[in-house]
């Protein structure tokens, strides 16, 4: 894109009508019953933990697609919860609290010997139900801050997740259950692997994750040897994230390159990215058509394409002097980690970064900060990797921006790709351990600062032009965080030691804009770049001053609603 997308309605469009979001077809579980329902959706289990939990406020997150069943699986799980069975004597099993005259003596006995939070009234001890209708970020993380709206007890996120731990809450992951027909997969399997001894991994995503041990028994009475099942573990940083691993990769996770893997259903991008290095082979079974009684092949993944597309905007972003961190979750265990870990790089490479927290992630959102050159996402392993074809300015992961702040002569690209930024924090935990060991205590200071940042090395004058490769221009301001030390922020900054502020101090025309001795590339842009900063910016407001007087004319102000208002008495709406 050459230039921002246009984020305001056209004139001739105020009116129209726009297209209902949701139809009025019947919804897709409204011809299921309650037992269907109660498998999908697995309502026993689900109560199961809510009792061993004595959870009392329990919050159901569902995605956009499973909307329409929310309203029969709280039913279904208050149904649950209300219905109490009560044993006494080994005699009769009494439902809802309808008891007999002979049992009254029972349970009058029973009564002397509950608990305080027993003897509560049903309204005091009930479990309620909250249907999280809208998620803040994405489908696949649990939700904590809608959640801590109602002050849930405990989440039950439903259909495929990305398992990150969370920060705050505990969770029940529902995947839910959704049929697959074996007898395709098992022919479909037998074509692609012609060699019983062949070394294959049989995994799938979490909703069809309960297929894999029957799919694993019918394999295996085919004559298949070395097949492993895998089975669904919390845990993004493991060989296959969130998937167990044969006992000879847990070990050495190198020798993951000698199997192949089987993955029943398409796997999202950030999964498919970072096994592409690491198996041999990756095969798909798209269940999409098998469901639909087609006879399927599975897939062999390339990801050659799409590494080379990811490779190509990292390295656009080499040159890149400012950057925007863009929080994408306020759940995921240690975000916060990461986000300073970003910071700390992008500051040491000299450049600029700003911090946004934008909710669910769009093109029309981020378009708004012309400034930003550069986006880097901090979210789940998931929802970190964004196709940046839809927006104005590149968006990477931590792991790629590593790669892009690299210089041009020590930048090596493996293929390798990494999801998970636990990995990324445990490295720099190892290298920050290893430069204590070695760190060398003769470093030249003045007056508090390093000799290194007041001369020589960070001269402007003394350091080489970067090249574009996209644009074929040199680039001098890639690092105005390093580059924009005037002589006499320089001097400021030498002379006043400790001192700084928070204030805008007022600079004459042509010099860069500082907020505390500190070069601000973001204030400077405003000043000089932005043709558009704010409303009411695009003219000039002048008081007539009447000396007599002393006051000023009062005018007709602005009305109308926001997207077509008028001025004054002129008929133009803006």
């Amino acid at each position: 894109m050459e230039s921002a997308p246009i984020l305001s309605t056209p004139d001739t469009h105020l009116l129209e009508a726009t297209e209902p979001i949701v139809s009025n077809t019947q919804a897709p579980g409204a011809s299921r019953s309650d037992e269907e329902l109660s498998i999908i959706y697995d309502i026993e289990r689900t109560l199961s933990k809510i009792r061993q939990g004595r959870w009392k406020r329990i919050a159901l997150q569902f995605p956009d697609d499973m909307l329409p069943d929310a309203p029969r699986v709280f039913q279904l799980l208050s149904r649950g919860v209300q219905a109490k069975d009560i044993n006494l004597n080994g005699r009769r099993t009494i439902v809802d609290g309808t008891l007999d005259k002979d049992l009254k003596t029972g349970l009058d006995e029973r009564t002397s010997q509950m608990s305080l939070e027993e003897r509560l009234s049903p309204e005091e001890t009930q479990s309620r139900f909250y249907i999280l209708a809208d998620t803040s970020y994405g489908n696949c993380c649990v939700d904590e801050v809608a959640a801590e709206h109602v002050n849930a007890d405990v989440v039950v996120h439903y259909g495929r997740a990305c398992l990150s731990p969370t920060s705050r809450l505990p969770v029940i992951h529902v995947f839910t259950h959704r049929s697959l027909p074996l007898d395709p997969l098992v022919k479909a399997f037998k074509e692609t692997f012609t060699d019983l001894a062949s070394k294959i991994i049989i995994a799938a995503d979490v909703t069809y994750s309960d297929h894999v041990p029957e799919v694993y028994d019918r394999l295996a009475k085919e004559g298949y040897i070395n097949l492993f099942a895998t089975q669904v573990l919390h845990d993004p940083s493991s060989a296959i994230p969130n998937r167990t691993v044969p006992e000879s990769v847990k070990e050495a996770p190198q020798l993951l390159n000698e199997w192949q893997l089987f993955h029943i259903s398409d796997p999202p991008t950030a999964l498919l990215l970072t096994l592409s290095s690491r198996v041999a082979a990756f095969h798909i079974y798209p269940t999409a058509d098998a469901e639909s009684g087609q006879d399927v092949k599975p897939l062999q993944a390339s990801t050659t394409a799409a590494l080379r597309r990811r490779y190509g905007t990292l390295i656009s972003l080499s040159t890149a002097p400012i950057f925007g961190i863009l929080i994408n979750t306020l759940s995921v265990k240690n975000y916060l980690h990461i986000v300073d870990h970003v910071k700390r790089q992008i500051a040491a490479a000299g450049k600029k970064s700003y911090i946004f927290v934008v909710g669910k992630l769009n093109a029309a959102k981020v378009a708004n900060f012309s400034e930003i050159d550069g986006w880097v996402v901090i979210g789940c392993w998931e929802s970190s990797l964004v196709d940046s074809k839809d927006f104005w300015k590149p968006v990477i992961t931590p792991y790629e921006l590593e790669i892009a702040l690299q210089s041009d002569d020590t930048r090596i690209w493996t293929g390798a790709w990494r999801s998970d930024y636990q990995a990324l924090l445990d490295a720099s935990q190892a290298s920050l351990d290893a430069d204590e060991g070695t760190r060398d205590d003769k470093v030249e200071v003045e007056n508090g600062v390093e000799k290194d940042e007041i001369d020589g090395s960070s001269d402007f004058e003394s350091v080489p032009p970067e090249f574009n490769l996209r644009t074929g221009k040199f680039v001098t301001n890639s690092r105005p965080m390093q580059y924009l030390n005037t002589d006499s922020s320089r001097h400021a900054i030498v002379g006043q030691g400790s001192s700084s502020g928070t204030a805008l101090a007022k600079r004459a025309k042509g010099d860069v804009a500082m907020i505390g001795n500190t070069v601000s590339p973001g204030a400077e842009f405003l000043r000089s770049q932005r043709t558009w900063q704010g409303l009411g910016s695009d003219f000039e407001i002048k008081y007539e001053e009447d000396s007599e007087a002393g006051s000023t004319a009062v005018v007709e102000g602005r009305k109308g609603i926001a997207r077509g208002y008028t001025v004054g008495t002129s008929s133009d709406r803006h």
